[in-house]
């Protein structure tokens, strides 16, 4: 930490932001006005995506009985299309309409944390609750609906505010914009929201050292990533659970909408210099990673609402449906969203099907303490 501190010494905080509060830590220091700025946007973020706030837009969906027509921001379109390809590419494990199942659970904005006693015939898109595909009608940033609709965008949101604080890090700070858009070369920055974590650093040779947390243990690191100029994030249920050992958390399959069980915690990272060119995602280096479905509901025949051109030639996705090829941009240009999302839909889709459709690098950890890794993960799990 200490060489960190040196390199960046400077260290702006955010303490109510999200939930979990936001740290930047750069070489230069953040002006007043700047800092302004920030809280500013954070709080407009906050007051559209907010499912813990009544007064929020995402709020006001869910009182709508008889649904309505909701426009959002223009900052939310890349938003939108990464839960399009999450959503395809989980086949409905990862869904933005899992607030429902999440107040059902005890999760909810009065923070209960008591279920409902008939919560499991409700749960889920098995049992008819409103999904991201069939119920939510997308017109850009105008959302459509027909009835009340509890949107959590909780899998991707801290990741994608990361990844927009970013853009206006490099606007003040200036220097020469990096590959991916997250940052400028001219400063080197790191903004940590909770875990979820974007880096500017121009020296490759100095990468920052990140401990992965055991998640039996939040007191102790069971391995260490090092990241130089990226994107890392990280998922567990040991930071938010409730009942008996980790029974009810907050990662859910929102096919049968209950918590995943097969996975401990799960580490992604992704490189701004990656990027999709039109062909799979062979970049991806699932490595040894294991071909396994950690999930525990069978996936629905969902089929396909955004196609990336990465895509376009296979044959085992559908066809005939709209084309959205801004999504191929979306996943570079917002590389912590896209980690933040991957580390969440790991829970409940196999590390192989998810390289079909991102460029990535993860390590994860079962329930046993099986430590897995991939090829191309920048870091190492520790041996006794």
């Amino acid at each position: 930490m200490n060489q960190l501190q040196q390199r960046m010494p400077y260290t702006t905080a955010f303490p109510d932001a999200l939930g979990t509060g936001i740290i930047i830590r750069s070489a230069q220091p953040i002006s007043p006005s700047m800092k302004h700025d920030l809280q500013a946007f954070i709080n407009e973020y906050d007051a559209t995506l907010s499912r813990f706030r009544s007064d929020s837009l995402v709020g006001r969906m869910a009182a709508a009985n008889s649904g309505g027509t909701f426009e959002f921001p223009d900052w939310a379109l890349p938003l939108f299309h990464l839960y399009d390809a999450l959503h395809t590419a989980s086949r409905g494990a990862i869904d933005p309409c899992v607030g429902e199942d999440l107040t059902r659970l005890g999760y909810g904005a009065d923070m209960t944390f008591t279920v409902e006693p008939d919560a499991r015939e409700h749960t889920g898109s098995i049992h008819g609750r409103p999904t991201w595909r069939n119920d939510v009608e997308r017109h850009g940033t105008t959302l459509v609906t027909q009835r009340a609709v509890h949107l959590d965008f909780g899998a991707c949101g801290k990741g994608y505010l990361v990844d927009l604080l970013a853009r206006r890090l490099r606007e003040n700070f200036g220097g020469t914009e990096s590959i991916g858009g997250i940052g400028s070369i001219g400063n080197e920055w790191l903004i940590d929201a909770g875990g979820d974590m974007a880096i500017n650093s121009f020296d490759a040779a100095q990468p920052v050292s990140i401990g992965m947390e055991d998640p039996d243990d939040p007191s102790n690191a069971i391995g260490i990533a090092y990241i130089s100029h990226g994107s890392f994030c990280a998922s567990a249920p040991s930071r938010r659970h409730w009942g008996a050992a980790y029974e009810l958390h907050h990662l859910l399959n929102a096919i049968d909408g209950l918590p995943a069980q097969g996975v401990a915690a799960t580490w992604v990272a992704v490189s701004t210099s990656d990027e999709i060119d039109g062909s799979p995602a062979t970049g991806a280096r699932p490595g040894t990673a294991p071909n396994t479905a950690p999930g525990n509901a069978t996936p629905d025949n969902t089929t396909e609402a955004v196609r990336p051109a990465a895509l376009a030639n296979r044959p085992d996705v559908p066809t005939g449906t709209p084309t959205d090829t801004a999504a191929d941009a979306t996943f570079t240009a917002f590389p912590t969203a896209a980690a933040d999302g991957l580390a969440t839909a790991l829970f409940v889709t196999e590390p192989d099907r998810l390289a079909q459709y991102f460029t990535f690098s993860c390590a994860l950890l079962t329930p046993d303490r099986r430590a897995m890794m991939d090829s191309g993960f920048p870091g190492r799990f520790f041996t006794a």
